[in-house]
C-alpha cells in the first residue's frame, strides 16, 4: 500500500503542473527539433550527395536519401595516390602534434595554476600580449628558417601545438580543482613538484585533458597553411593540401569546359566535379568527427569548469 501511495503521489505531482509550464515544455522541444535539423542537415545533405549521382546533385534536388547510389565521387578521391600519403603524413602530425601540444599545455597551465611561481603575472600578461598581438607572417618564416625546420616534419608537428588559449583554459581549471592544501599534504609527505604533478595532477584532469586533446586534434588535422609555408617536399604534405589540389584541379576543370565543343561532356564534367567537392569533403572531415563521441563527457564537462571558474 505504501509503494501504490508513493506512486499515486508521485503521478499526480507529474500531472500536475501547469498548463504555462507544458506550453513552454513543447515550444522548447519544437524549437530544438526545428535547429537541430537545420544544423544537421547541410551535413547530412553533404554526405548524401557524396553518394548520389551527379545530375541529381547539380540540379540541386532535395536529397533525403541517395539518388542514382554511385560511389564515383569516392573513387576519383581515392584513385590519387596523394590521398594516402597525406593521410599517413596528417595522422603522424595530429598524434605526435596532439601528444606534444597536450604535455606542453599541461605543463605550462600547471606551472601558472601554482601561486608560488616567481614572476607569474609578468609571464601571464606577456603570454596574452601575444593573443593581441604577432609579429607577422614574414617574421615567422624567417624564425622558422634561422631554426632549420624549413621542409621538415618536426616543423608540421610542433608549429601551432601550443595555443595561450588552451594555457588559460587549463591554468584555470588546475586553480579550481587542485587545492593547495592537497599540495601542502603531499609535500610533507616528501612528494615533489614532478611526482605531485604526474600522479595527483593529471589523473585528476581527465576532463580538462579531454578538451585539450580535442582542441589540438581538431586544429592539427584542419591544418594545411603551415605546410604550404614551410614545406617544398609533396611527400611530406598532409591531406589538407592535397585535397585543396584536387578542389583547385576540379575549379581548372569547370573553365576548361567552356572551351569544349562537346556540350554533353562538358556537363558530365561539371556534375563530376561538384560530386568531388563533397567526397573531399566527407573524406577530411569523417575521421575527426569519429572521434569526438569517445570524448564527449569530459569534453563537455571540461569546457564548463574552464568558462565558469578561473
Amino acid at each position: 500500500m505504501g509503494k501504490m501511495k508513493v506512486k499515486t503521489d508521485r503521478t499526480n505531482k507529474i500531472n500536475s503542473r501547469s498548463w504555462d509550464d507544458i506550453v513552454y515544455t513543447w515550444i522548447t522541444r519544437i524549437f530544438l527539433i526545428i535547429m537541430v535539423a537545420v544544423t544537421l542537415y547541410p551535413v547530412y545533405f553533404v554526405v548524401v550527395a557524396s553518394f548520389s549521382s551527379p545530375m541529381y546533385v547539380n540540379n540541386g534536388t532535395f536529397l533525403i536519401f541517395p539518388k542514382g547510389f554511385t560511389l564515383k565521387g569516392y573513387t576519383e578521391v581515392f584513385r590519387d595516390e596523394r590521398i594516402w600519403i597525406g593521410y599517413g603524413n596528417t595522422i603522424l602530425y595530429t598524434v605526435c602534434g596532439t601528444i606534444f601540444g597536450t604535455a606542453v599545455t599541461l605543463l605550462a597551465g600547471y606551472a601558472l595554476s601554482r601561486k608560488d611561481l616567481p614572476g607569474r603575472s609578468v609571464i601571464m600578461k606577456l603570454m596574452v600580449f601575444t593573443m593581441y598581438f604577432s609579429g607577422g607572417m614574414i617574421p615567422f618564416y624567417l624564425i622558422v628558417k634561422g631554426l632549420g625546420l624549413l621542409d621538415t616534419r618536426f616543423s608540421m608537428i610542433i608549429l601551432g601545438s601550443l595555443s595561450v588559449y588552451n594555457i588559460i583554459v587549463v591554468r584555470s581549471f588546475m586553480a579550481s580543482n587542485i587545492p593547495d592544501e592537497l599540495f601542502d599534504a603531499a609535500t610533507i609527505d616528501g612528494c615533489g613538484n614532478g611526482r605531485f604533478f604526474m600522479q595527483i595532477v593529471v589523473p585528476l584532469s581527465k576532463a580538462v585533458i579531454a578538451v585539450i586533446v580535442l582542441y589540438i586534434a581538431v586544429s592539427k588535422w584542419n591544418s594545411y597553411f603551415n605546410a604550404l609555408l614551410f614545406l617544398s617536399d609533396t611527400d611530406k604534405y598532409p591531406l589538407q593540401v592535397f585535397l585543396r589540389q584536387i578542389l583547385l584541379a576540379g575549379e581548372a576543370m569547370l573553365n576548361d569546359t567552356e572551351t569544349l565543343l562537346d556540350q554533353q561532356a562538358a556537363a558530365e564534367l561539371r556534375n563530376m566535379a561538384m560530386v568531388v567537392k563533397y567526397s573531399v569533403i566527407v573524406v577530411a572531415t569523417a575521421p575527426i568527427i569519429c572521434v569526438y563521441p569517445f570524448i564527449q563527457k569530459y569534453f563537455v564537462k571540461g569546457v564548463m569548469i574552464g568558462s565558469v571558474k578561473g
